[in-house]
């Protein structure tokens, strides 16, 4: 097994466009040319888009320069989480959200959820527009989307 982390942050406005965020669906038969290239084209929109998908898993779906560290051992990707929440939570919209004791508790979680092979997705409201999203996704396989192949290309790995 391993993870790969991700992370976005941007216009929450723009987060709020699910449709931006969500995995095309496939045209139903009987399929003309042009409907296998306009699905062919939003599947291609969809996998360049930066935009987090509506469904954690379809981050594996995304180009490969999108992951941001991967990782073979799911404390060393917690860790990662823990400090990308350390980095962002003075911007956090919410003193509640940028608690330290429970960002803690959110990195246990996670630590435990990817040892169990689950998948981490995490969102914050960063200042007054902005919106945060933190997410590692198991790969070979991933629990919720077991068809799905693992990215081709990742950057350096980290961690065992």
């Amino acid at each position: 097994m391993h993870l790969h982390a991700y992370s976005w942050l941007g216009e929450k406005e723009l987060f709020d466009h699910e449709i931006l965020r969500r995995l095309p669906d496939r045209p139903l038969p009987p399929v003309t040319a042009e409907d296998e290239e306009h699905y062919r084209t939003q599947l291609d929109t969809f996998r360049r888009s930066e935009l987090p998908p509506m469904e954690t898993a379809y981050w594996l779906l995304k180009t490969p320069a999108l992951i941001r560290a991967t990782f073979h051992e799911p404390k060393d990707a917690a860790t990662w989480l823990g400090q990308q929440l350390t980095e962002h939570a003075p911007g956090f919209l919410s003193r509640q959200e940028a608690d330290t004791a429970r960002l803690s508790r959110l990195v246990a979680t996670a630590a435990d959820r990817l040892s169990e092979g689950g998948d981490v997705s995490l969102g914050f409201y960063a200042g007054r527009t902005s919106f945060l999203s933190l997410a590692v996704v198991t790969c070979s396989p991933n629990l919720m989307a077991p068809d799905l192949r693992c990215p081709q290309l990742s950057p350096p790995t980290y961690g065992n």
